[in-house]
C-alpha cells in the first residue's frame, strides 16, 4: 500500500570527492542524535565503509541507496524502510553531486537520489583554495539541473576569519545561504588506505572518538536549527516502504515475488525452524548490506555472525555460509594462522554446503593470498596488485549455483586492488555484459565465489534460493 512518508531529510553533496561529505554527514548525524533525535543514516552509491561510521553516529544501520544496482524505483522504498519512525534522515552523497554511473547520464548520481527523494541538498565546498570564485562554483551547481533544490552550503577547510568573511560576502551576493563553516581540523580525520577509510570494525575505539570530534566540530560550526528547518521543507514522499518478507513472497514495491527455482515458494515457517546461515564478520569482513541479513531472515534462516580471525569453528549447526567483502589482504597472516577454521570452511565446501562469497570471500576461499595459505576451496591464488579495479557491472549468471539460476541478471559493483589467477573456473559465476564482456568467478558444488558485490534487494530470489539450499543441506 502506498503511503505518505513525511520525514525531514537532507542530502549532503559536494562538487567532487574529497570535499568533506563524510565529515559533514557523519558529524551532523552524531550532533542531531545527541539532541535525542532518531536519525536515519543513508549513503548514496555502493560504499560499505561510510555507513559503518554513520551507524556509529546514530545507533542505527547505515543503509545504501544505489540507483544502479537496485534501480531508481527502489530508492524511495528502501529509504522509507530505513527511515520509518525516525525524526530526521540524512543521506550522504557519492562523488560529485552530478557524477553517476559512467556513460549513463544521471543514473546513480547523488542528484538522482535527491530528486527521487524530493530532498533539499546541502553542498559541502572545500574552500581552501578560493574566495569569491566560490559563488560562481555554487551558482553553477545550483542552476545545472532545476529539479535539484540546493538549499545552502557548508564551507569546509576555511583558513581564517578573513577568509570566511570573503566567502560569506561572495555567497550572499549569489543569494545562497551559508549553513556552516568548518575550519581545517586534521585531528578528526579518519585514517585511509588503498580502498578508502579504515572501517569502523578495525578501529572501533578510535572511531568513536573521531565521530565524537566530528559532532563537536559540526555543532560548533554549523547552524543546526537552520539545517533542521531546511530538512522540514522536504514534501511528503508517496511510496510503499520496502519489506523483506513481502519482497520475497508478496511482490511488494512493484516487484514480482521471488520465484522458486522448481516449485512455489514456501512461507518462511515452512522451513521447519530455519537453517543456520553463518555470515562472516569481524575486522577482515566488514562489507555487508543490512538488507541481505533481513532477506535471509525473512526467507526463514537463522543468521549467525562469526569472525574468521578469532573463531576456530563455524557456528553450531551451520548449513549455509556467506562470506562478504572486506580486507583479508590486511589480515592475511592472521587468517592463515587460524588453520582450524580454514579447515572447517574447506570441509564444509567439500561436503557440498552452500557458500556465497563476494570479493574478500573469494580471496579467503582461494588456495593462497599474497603467499599465505587460505582455505584452498578454489584452485586459484590471489595477490595484491597496483591496479585498482572499480566500477559498476551488468552481469548474467552463466552457471547454476546455490545463489543464482543460470540466466539470472544482476547489476553489481567491483572494487578491489587484488587479482586472482585464474580469474574464472571451469564453471564461471558471472558473464559480464557491460561495460566489457568477460566471464568471472567460480561455481563448484555448492560454492558461488566472485569479485562482484551485489545488492540482494534488487533480486530477492537469490536470498530465497540460497536459504532453500541451506535448508536442503540440513
Amino acid at each position: 500500500m502506498v503511503t505518505s512518508l513525511h520525514i525531514p531529510r537532507l542530502v549532503i553533496a559536494a562538487p567532487s570527492s574529497g570535499s568533506g561529505k563524510t565529515t559533514v554527514a557523519t558529524g551532523l548525524m552524531a550532533a542531531f542524535s545527541e539532541r535525542g533525535l532518531a536519525v536515519s543514516p543513508h549513503k548514496a552509491g555502493p560504499d560499505y565503509i561510510d555507513p559503518g561510521y554513520h551507524a556509529l553516529a546514530t545507533g542505527r544501520p547505515g543503509r545504501n541507496l544505489d540507483a544502479f544496482m537496485c534501480g531508481p524505483e527502489l530508492v524511495a522504498p528502501l529509504f522509507a524502510h530505513g527511515a520509518a519512525g525516525c525524526d530526521l534522515a540524512i543521506v550522504e552523497g557519492v562523488m560529485g553531486l552530478y557524477d553517476g554511473a559512467a556513460g549513463r547520464g544521471e543514473l546513480a548520481s547523488t542528484a538522482q537520489v535527491a530528486k527521487v527523494l524530493r530532498a533539499p541538498v546541502v553542498l559541502v565546498v572545500d574552500a581552501s583554495s578560493q574566495s569569491r570564485s566560490v559563488a560562481a562554483l555554487v551558482h553553477g551547481f545550483a542552476s545545472f539541473d532545476p529539479q535539484v533544490r540546493l538549499g545552502g552550503v557548508i564551507l569546509n577547510k576555511v583558513g581564517s576569519d578573513r577568509h570566511e568573511a570573503m566567502l560569506r560576502e561572495a555567497l550572499e551576493e549569489a543569494g545562497m545561504p551559508v549553513l556552516g563553516v568548518l575550519r581545517r581540523a586534521p585531528q578528526v580525520a579518519a585514517p585511509s588506505r588503498h580502498l578508502g577509510l579504515v572501517p569502523v570494525a578495525e578501529r572501533r575505539t578510535d572511531a568513536l572518538s573521531s565521530v565524537a570530534a566530528l559532532a563537536d566540530q559540526v555543532r560548533a560550526g554549523c547552524d543546526l536549527e537552520a539545517l533542521m528547518a531546511l530538512a522540514r521543507t522536504a514534501p511528503p514522499l508517496a511510496c510503499e516502504a520496502w519489506d523483506p518478507e513481502q519482497a520475497l513472497f508478496g511482490g511488494a514495491t512493484g516487484q514480482s515475488p521471488a520465484p522458486h527455482p522448481q516449485s512455489p515458494a514456501p512461507h518462511p515457517s515452512g522451513l521447519g525452524g530455519g537453517p543456520v546461515i553463518a555470515v562472516a564478520g569481524g575486522p577482515a569482513f566488514t562489507f555487508s548490506y543490512a538488507e541481505h541479513a533481513e532477506l535471509l531472515t525473512a526467507a526463514g534462516a537463522e543468521v549467525v555472525t562469526f569472525d574468521p580471525l578469532r573463531d576456530e569453528a563455524l557456528p553450531e549447526g551451520t548449513t549455509g555460509l556467506v562470506i562478504g567483502g572486506g580486507f583479508p589482504e590486511v589480515y592475511a597472516p592472521e587468517l592463515a594462522a587460524n588453520a582450524p577454521l580454514r579447515e572447517a570452511v574447506a570441509g564444509f565446501a567439500a561436503a557440498g554446503g552452500p557458500v556465497a562469497a563476494e570479493c574478500a570471500g573469494l580471496l579467503y576461499l582461494a588456495r593462497s593470498l599474497d603467499g599465505k595459505p587460505m582455505c584452498g576451496v578454489l584452485d586459484a591464488d590471489a595477490r595484491m596488485s597496483e591496479r585498482l579495479t572499480l566500477g559498476y557491472r551488468e552481469a548474467v549468471a552463466v552457471s547454476d549455483s546455490a545463489l543464482a539460476a543460470t540466466g539470472t541478471r544482476l547489476r553489481g559493483h567491483e572494487f578491489h586492488r587484488t587479482v586472482i589467477e585464474p580469474g574464472a573456473g571451469a564453471a564461471p559465476a558471472w558473464g559480464f555484459t557491460h561495460p566489457e564482456r568477460r566471464v568471472e568467478g567460480f561455481v563448484q558444488q555448492g560454492v558461488h565465489a566472485s569479485y562482484l558485490h551485489t545488492h540482494w534487494a534488487a533480486q530477492p530470489s537469490v536470498a530465497l534460493r540460497f536459504t532453500e539450499a541451506a535448508a536442503r543441506a540440513r
